[in-house]
């Protein structure tokens, strides 16, 4: 986690210097991509799964597929999207924020469901089934662009909530460069992590028998990190919705629980006065996960046995 949002933070540094000459929109990049973070790791976590029971040399090209579909969700839909919405209904801004944190907090609790009582092993098995490449490939693209859109979502409504432009030009950019700079971090980063192994594998065939040391090291090693990152996306999913919903109520006038947990926030760090800021932040973030996955745990049945159900027949008739 603190690798990703070290990347996160030298890839804003970079928008900063890239937008140089604007300081408004360097300093709102850097705002709204710290906002994201949580977001993003998500993401990063999440999109490595598509690429699963594929030939190594389709990798790139499939993350590269994914990394295009999501930059023109974000620029070309999400954008004037989200600046019409602040323009003409900036009411609608914190619901819908609250909405796709709830999406957050339902696929979270989901993957815990999923850990706790796994899936029966046939449907996983024909989840997993390669059968025609082609047609594999063109269904895992589709489904992480349509996965990708709604953190994407997020991604957008939450930074334009902390861009303080006051021109729409101004906040258009921004959010350009925002989404450019996320997508570029978050594929980047799934493109080197899927392709670490094969570097293992290639050190491997070294003659040097440190470097096979390392390459057996890196083979070895890369199932556990997607294992890290999987139980890091979900909890990253869980404490940004649950932090997301909680706001939400408390800046549309239902500021109890909020309070609450800035309440015991602040008992802990006054306990723990040498790391105050950092014992603050992680109680915060602690108690929004936790509220988060109960929330999500109340959609999962919700979801799965009333939306779903209902989506399904409309798609089966037509």
């Amino acid at each position: 986690m603190s690798g990703l949002l070290a990347l996160l933070d030298d890839v804003t540094a970079i928008a900063k210097v890239a937008a140089a000459s604007i300081d408004d929109i360097a300093a709102s990049t850097a705002k709204a991509g710290a906002k994201a973070a949580g977001i993003v790791i998500d993401d990063a976590a999440v999109t490595p799964k598509y690429v699963t029971g594929l030939a190594p040399a389709r990798e790139l090209p499939i993350i590269g597929r994914i990394a295009m579909g999501s930059l023109k969700n974000k620029l070309l839909i999400l954008l004037p999207a989200v600046l019409l919405l602040q323009a003409f209904a900036p009411w609608i801004i914190t619901p819908l924020l609250m909405f796709g944190g709830a999406y957050l907090c339902f696929e979270g609790a989901e993957k815990v469901l999923h850990a706790i009582r796994p899936q029966d092993h046939g449907e996983v098995a024909k989840d997993m089934s390669v059968g025609d490449p082609a047609t594999l490939e063109a269904q895992r693209v589709r489904g992480a662009i349509k996965t990708d859109f709604i953190l994407s979502a997020e991604i957008m409504v939450l930074s334009l909530s902390v861009i303080d432009a006051d021109s729409i030009v101004m906040r258009g950019i921004t959010l350009a460069v925002v989404g450019a700079v996320i997508t570029a971090a978050v594929y980047g980063t799934v493109a080197l992590l899927v392709k670490i192994d094969d570097v293992g594998l290639h050190m491997t065939l070294s003659r040097s028998g440190a470097m096979q040391a390392v390459g057996r090291g890196l083979v070895h090693a890369m199932p556990k990190v997607f294992t890290l990152l999987t139980v890091v996306g979900t909890a990253a999913m869980c404490w940004v919705g649950g932090n997301i919903i909680i706001h939400g109520l408390d800046v549309l006038g239902w500021p109890a629980i909020y309070d609450w947990i800035h309440h015991i926030a602040e008992g802990a760090a006054h306990a723990i006065p040498v790391a105050s800021g950092v014992v603050a932040w992680a109680v915060t973030a602690g108690i929004d996960g936790i509220l988060g996955l109960l929330l999500g745990m109340l959609l999962v049945p919700v979801v799965l046995h009333g939306v779903k159900p209902i989506f399904g027949k409309k798609q089966a008739v037509h």
